[in-house]
């Protein structure tokens, strides 16, 4: 049979890890989880439960593969994404607000 060359990458804030591998054609996206081992180099990965895709699409495990793709493995997501917005929009309000008094003003008629 024929083989196809993919990658299985996951990624921490401080630490990413890119697989490559030579599988078999029709090698399924959790099969090539499971070929790459990389939940050895990360124990807090759960095959089971985490979120997983090719190129930042989510898909389903029994997705088989394509000569080039990229599985990726999502960690959960820890904060409400709304919630940083609106803590970068404040912080970014609270250096505007700095600037204000500084540089010239506008003169007066």
């Amino acid at each position: 049979m024929a083989r196809i060359s993919i990658e299985v990458a996951y990624a921490l804030p401080e630490e990413q890890e890119v697989i490559p591998l030579d599988v078999e054609q029709g090698t399924t996206l959790i099969e090539a989880v499971m070929l790459s081992r990389i939940a050895d180099h990360f124990p807090q990965i759960d095959v089971e439960k985490d979120k997983m895709g090719i190129y930042g699409k989510i898909v389903p495990r029994e997705t088989v593969l394509r000569e080039h793709d990229r599985v990726e493995i999502y960690r959960p997501i820890t904060c409400d994404p709304k919630e940083v917005r609106r803590q970068r929009a404040r912080k970014a309000g609270k250096k505007t607000e700095g600037k204000r008094g500084l540089g010239s003003s506008p003169s007066a008629p």
